[in-house]
């Protein structure tokens, strides 16, 4: 695993990843929680996630984005990566109902944006997919093209085939076996 990687695992590990029993937001049960928040709102953990994804991200990516509220810390994070890297990428990002004032839009940043750019969602966690579905739509119907989906942790229970089946491919930094495993080998040094 690459450096960078490895302080990110090491991080998350220690700052968002949870045992027990946990209610989802799709309501299935769960042994174990993660929540990418509290690292990427930690100094060091916003800028590793800010600087992982951003080196995962395709070529062709004009801007990235995501559903509020996971994805605000991680769009705001690899913003300003892009910047300090001198690609200089701009961030939306998604609102679950629209602005009930002003624009009354559902996309926050969208004036930093041409009709037809090429964009990336960003989420933290990915159980069925359901909220980057609604993410890409919300940011078709507004005029870009969404041509990467790149997550923090996938959980591997079914929301990489449900994005598959609607013709998206999913990437992520991790999935849960990925970081256990990590978690494992670094016990053994």
């Amino acid at each position: 695993m690459e450096p960078g990687k490895a302080k990110l695992a090491n991080l998350l590990l220690e700052k968002s990843y949870f045992e027990g029993e946990f209610t989802l937001t799709s309501g299935r049960k769960s042994h174990y929680y993660f929540d990418c928040k509290p690292t990427a709102l930690d100094p060091a953990g916003a800028y590793w996630i800010g600087r992982t994804l951003f080196d995962h991200l395709h070529p062709q990516v004009q801007g990235i984005g995501g559903m509020t509220l996971g994805a605000d810390p991680l769009v705001s994070s690899v913003c300003l990566v892009s910047y300090l890297q001198d690609r200089g990428l701009p961030g939306f990002i998604v609102r679950k109902t629209p602005k009930s004032h002003g624009t009354q839009q559902y996309l926050e940043g969208l004036i930093n944006f041409q009709a037809g750019q090429k964009v990336a969602l960003l989420e933290d966690v990915v159980t069925t997919g359901g909220s980057v579905l609604r993410a890409c739509q919300r940011v078709l119907d507004v005029g870009l093209q969404v041509v990467q989906i790149l997550c923090v942790l996938d959980r591997e229970e079914g929301g990489g085939q449900n994005l598959l089946d609607h013709g998206y491919q999913l990437e992520s930094l991790f999935t849960r076996q990925a970081l256990q495993q990590y978690q494992k080998n670094a016990g053994k040094t």
